[in-house]
């Protein structure tokens, strides 16, 4: 009875859990770019409503809608033959006019010259001259009525004022145009560059304002490539498009306390433009770098009533609770703006299984294996060797 009771003794003895296994890495560390954020509108360069100037009957299109044309490249053409007519006939009105002014010429010089002997009165040479003056007025006159049938003329050939893509056209041939008013043939829109309008706040305008004094002493840039704008479109996390700003206005707003702003982006029609006008867009421009900043993986941030924190594992591997304040994203890693040194070691699997003052079995891992990128290449890996 003793034994069996000393043997039930012994089952009872209380033995600690081992503690949980945790994944630990000491944050990475890298120069870091501070960024100011905005949301913009993209804009074409130019955007030219091409019209009829003369009435007419149209004749021909000359373009294929939606595609690229150069400035002066023929697009539409209204009949020729009433313009043609118009031209000749002013042409032989001109002739007629310096042919009258030839024998006015000729009669002033004769009356000049009889005067001299007596032999036409002062009224004769009077005439004679308002003749000649007469004449002169009426071929510039009609030499002005030979260059307005040569515009009107050369206005039926309806070319390409700027160069860009050109859309639909909005009046097919056959239809008289130009009678009652410049009828709207078609739009060209320059899209090369591609401007994107956005507006900065006062405070935000004066952290530009004093990193440019930091690097030329005057708050201003010493030319436009000194101050990069980088752009993303369509909800990517990915700013790559890099333009540089190309205008602000002359003072604020007072209504809304913000100065408009232009950024300036290459968008080649070749091979195909990736910019379009009417894009709802980001922005970020560079204010400042810093060196040597931490970065830890999302996976081991945690946020409760206090915010934002990490375990991180110090001696005897206790775990410590430890507050922090986090920045941008880069790669997947966040940058810790406070709260955390190089060198530590945080806690990035296991953090459930980790509480403040508790002992853990770390094992080492690189902060780096839980970026993005390589996160994204593992996965890749592991697909193509499942396949």
């Amino acid at each position: 009875m003793l034994f069996v009771l000393t043997a039930c003794d012994d089952g009872n003895t209380y033995v600690e859990p081992p503690p949980p296994k945790v994944t630990v890495a000491a944050p990475a560390v890298q120069e870091i770019t501070d960024y100011l954020y905005f949301t913009g509108t993209s804009q074409a360069a130019a955007v030219v409503d091409v019209r009829a100037r003369v009435p007419g009957t149209l004749e021909n299109i000359s373009f294929a809608p939606g595609t690229f044309i150069e400035a002066g490249d023929p697009l539409f053409l209204i009949d020729q033959r009433q313009y043609i007519a118009d031209l000749e006939i002013a042409k032989a009105q001109l002739q007629s006019a310096r042919a009258q002014k030839v024998e006015a010429d000729k009669a002033l010089a004769r009356a000049a010259e009889l005067i001299k002997r007596g032999n036409v009165s002062q009224a004769k040479l009077d005439e004679a001259e308002a003749a000649a003056r007469s004449a002169t007025a009426d071929v510039s006159v009609k030499e002005a009525a030979v260059r307005q049938a040569e515009l009107n003329l050369e206005y039926t050939d309806i070319r390409a004022p700027i160069k860009g893509r050109i859309g639909r056209n909005l009046v097919d041939a056959g239809n008289l145009v130009g009678q009652s008013e410049a009828t709207h043939l078609a739009t060209i829109t320059d899209g090369d560059p591609m401007y994107v309008y956005f507006d900065i706040n006062e405070r935000d305008l004066l952290t530009v304002m004093e990193r440019m004094r930091g690097q030329t002493g005057t708050g201003q840039p010493e030319k436009r490539d000194d101050f990069r704008v980088e752009m993303s479109i369509g909800g990517k996390e990915e700013y790559s498009f890099t333009g540089d700003l190309d205008f602000s206005e002359s003072s604020l707003d007072p209504s809304t306390g913000t100065l408009g702003l232009r950024a300036r982006f290459a968008n080649p029609a070749e091979p195909q433009p990736v910019l379009l006008p009417g894009l709802f867009v980001r922005l970020r421009i560079p204010v400042a770098e810093r060196q040597d900043m931490p970065l830890v993986t999302e996976r081991a941030i945690g946020l409760d009533q206090t915010g934002r924190y990490v375990y991180v594992v110090g001696a005897e591997n206790v775990v410590e609770k430890r507050s922090i304040v986090i920045g941008q994203l880069i790669d997947g890693l966040r940058v810790v703006e406070n709260g955390l040194a190089a060198g530590e070691k945080v806690v990035v699997n296991g953090i459930q299984r980790a509480r403040d003052g508790a002992k853990v079995d770390p094992e080492e891992a690189e902060m780096s294996a839980f970026s993005a990128s390589a996160l994204n290449s593992a996965g890749q890996q592991a697909s193509k060797a499942a396949n």
